[in-house]
């Protein structure tokens, strides 16, 4: 199992997905049987508490008893009861090794799926702190990676929070989808034990009975959860792309903050790179091809088989742990990001204001120009102060055509950033 973790990401996740916290939730399972036995009548409760103040399995133990019977419940089961004796007889009754894989593997996934929501609570909590504080930070907004029109760097950030609080949404239910466990028996027929049993084991181990479970919960759960977790970190790397972006040395808009005695290059040390942003990109990756090898787990031969076990084995702790730290990461990017707020602004100015190009042709249309007409008009001065670097604004106030329709006046009112503002209330009224 690989395992990151850094300062910035938290060790819970981690220990999850230990070998001694997997045994743990096994034993969990089989306590949790043993309960409703005892529920029921089967067994005395007195005799499921002795069991519950009893059982318990050791590491080494397990994998003297593996290396001879070559199975990991079987073992587990093994050193469980040699801690029980004669109360051994009344655990894994009418169950399968499924049964406790399955079950357990539901209970580390919804342990694991309430880190993650916290995690992007986190985020979407600061990041509705930055909105707020630049709410009004002029930016220039692209498209094709060429400037398009005036926008707000808090405009930008509340696009952010309205994706991230809808793949949380998103994560929410595949999380309460895949909250399903199983004691059904081989093949799921409930052939040596009571649907009953499986209703109130489920129910104290906080999950729901799988409608139906062929002798394991149907795979199409799982992948749908890691399609939730491949939607976050690719998320993630789409914000963190426009920091990259954004830091290019001929935009520097933000900056990842740069901490004291941190060195940015062996070699060149005026280099300050995006490197976490960076490492949030190559690790969406990973992510992503971890779903669809869940993907590939969903067709089993007949009613079971193992071969999705191996890649699970990987797969889910690697991408529930890569989630955890990406979305940590991102969170410290973001509390220490470095905004350049006169670079944003110049950056709307450039060439003459040459992104208020519309607003020309709008006013020039209002004008009684053909739409056509007005496009040539502000197209020809834009395009000479593009190509050489010109002034766009002084070209219409110079401009024969422009000025037989516009005051000197009504150009610089073209010119006026705060009409691109009129609607940001609106967008942070959905949002925030």
């Amino acid at each position: 199992m690989f395992v990151m973790i850094d300062r910035y990401s938290r060790e819970e996740m981690a220990k999850i997905w230990t070998l001694e916290s997997k045994f743990n939730y096994y034993l969990q399972v089989e306590l949790g049987v043993c309960d409703a036995y005892a529920q029921v009548g089967t067994i005395s409760k007195e005799i499921a508490k002795q069991i519950r103040e009893n059982a318990k399995f050791n590491i080494e133990r397990i994998d003297e008893i593996e290396r001879e019977v070559k199975h990991d419940v079987i073992a587990f089961l093994t050193c469980v009861n040699e801690s029980l004796g004669d109360l051994g007889r009344y655990v894994h009754m009418g169950m399968t090794s499924s049964d406790v894989i399955d079950t357990a593997f539901a209970m580390q996934i919804q342990d694991s799926g309430k880190i993650i929501l916290q995690d992007l609570n986190n985020i979407i909590a600061t990041l509705k702190k930055l909105a707020n504080e630049h709410k009004t930070t002029l930016c220039i907004g692209r498209s094709h990676g060429i400037h398009a029109e005036v926008m707000t760097f808090g405009v930008k950030l509340c696009n952010w929070i309205d994706i991230l609080e809808r793949q949380k949404d998103n994560f929410t239910h595949a999380l309460e989808q895949i909250r399903v466990g199983q004691i059904s028996g081989p093949v799921g027929t409930y052939s040596n034990i009571s649907p009953e049993i499986e209703n109130i084991a489920c129910s104290n181990l906080g999950l729901k009975p799988a409608r139906v479970s062929t002798q394991i919960i149907a795979r199409d759960y799982h992948a749908y959860f890691m399609q939730s977790l491949a939607l976050i970190a690719s998320v993630i790397e789409q914000f963190a792309t426009e920091i990259r972006h954004l830091q290019r040395t001929e935009v520097l808009e933000l900056e990842e903050g740069f901490s004291k005695g941190q060195k940015g290059s062996s070699a060149m040390p005026h280099k300050k790179n995006p490197v976490l942003s960076e490492n949030l990109c190559g690790l969406a990756r990973v992510v992503r091809a971890n779903s669809y090898a869940a993907m590939e787990n969903i067709a089993l031969w007949h009613e079971r088989d193992i071969s999705h076990s191996s890649a699970e084995r990987i797969i889910f702790p690697d991408s529930l742990t890569l989630v955890d730290f990406m979305l940590n990461r991102f969170n410290n990017i973001m509390e220490n990001i470095v905004v350049h707020k006169d670079n944003m602004l110049n950056h709307t100015n450039e060439f003459g204001g040459i992104v208020y190009s519309q607003k020309a042709l709008l006013t020039l249309v209002s004008k009684g120009l053909t739409r056509e007409d007005a496009y040539k008009i502000v197209q020809k001065n834009a395009l000479d102060a593009f190509q050489n670097h010109t002034n766009f604004k002084k070209n219409l106030e110079q401009d024969e055509e422009v000025l037989k329709y516009l005051s000197k006046d009504e150009i610089e009112n073209i010119f006026n950033p705060q009409d691109f503002l009129k609607n940001i209330n609106k967008i942070y009224d959905r949002v925030l």
